[in-house]
């Protein structure tokens, strides 16, 4: 539509000039042949026409305006009637109790990744303390029993005990099978080794090279603090820090206590 309005008027001004022209020779033609004061002036307004126009023709047709595009508002979402406060971390953390760990949960994670415990029997297992007992008797202690089985579900479970006699070692083994120690396949009798000296249990543990050793024995534990990469004392009395790798406690079960 504009397109069309714009040829409409560059042709209308292209006739004016066309016109304007033919009226400006004629009226040369007449300034030469009639020099009279009508004439003169007749030819001063024609000129001033003449300027109009040819400033009109230097600017050109007149353009269409742009018409502006309407602005389209966005709908703005609704805000709400209550902001609600936001929670804090601190809450939140507060609001939750803590993560209780069952016993299996707790020795696996205590254990760290170890595959192979070393256990000594006496005040370990059991309730004997020194090898002139177990001539007498062999007695299991039956609060260890679920912690040894959680122990073995993971590791590879070593007993071992000095004695000294051969009736002993008979003894230690119907206890422990009394006891339901083998019952579950992970734990077998040709894992419980037996030696006439402490250096013997300290031989056997170096050769087997386990994650944990588990002693009563301050001696033997402080001679292998080098070799092994932890250890568990046990023993009654708070003896204070040995080794960076060896831990003190009452008992394997106090160890193994559910976080």
């Amino acid at each position: 539509m504009s397109d069309h309005i714009t040829d409409q008027v560059g042709s209308l001004v292209r006739r004016l000039a066309w016109t304007l022209n033919r009226r400006l020779s004629d009226m040369l033609v007449l300034l030469f042949n009639h020099k009279s004061a009508g004439s003169l002036g007749a030819i001063a307004g024609f000129a001033v026409a003449v300027i109009f126009t040819w400033k009109f023709l230097r600017s050109g047709p007149p353009r269409p305006s742009a018409r502006p595009k309407p602005r389209v508002s966005r709908p703005q979402p609704p805000l709400p009637d209550r902001i609600e406060p936001v929670p804090s971390s601190k809450d939140s953390n507060a609001a939750e109790p803590p993560v209780r760990l069952d016993l299996g949960q707790t020795v696996r994670k205590k254990l760290n990744g170890a595959r192979k415990v070393t256990i000594q029997l006496l005040g370990v297992i059991l309730e004997e303390s020194n090898p002139e007992e177990l001539q007498k008797q062999a007695t299991v202690r039956p609060s260890v029993l679920e912690v040894l089985q959680e122990i073995s579900k993971t590791c590879d479970v070593y007993l071992m005990e000095r004695i000294l006699d051969d009736e002993t070692e008979e003894r230690v083994l119907l206890a422990l099978e009394s006891a339901g120690i083998f019952r579950t396949g992970c734990l077998t009798k040709d894992k419980v080794l037996f030696c006439s000296t402490e250096s013997g249990r300290s031989s056997f543990v170096r050769q087997l090279e386990p994650d944990w050793h588990i002693d009563t024995n301050l001696e033997v534990v402080s001679q292998l603090a080098r070799f092994i990469r932890y250890q568990l004392h046990i023993s009654p009395l708070a003896l204070g820090q040995i080794a960076p790798n060896v831990f003190t406690t009452a008992s394997l079960e106090h160890y193994f206590a559910p976080l």
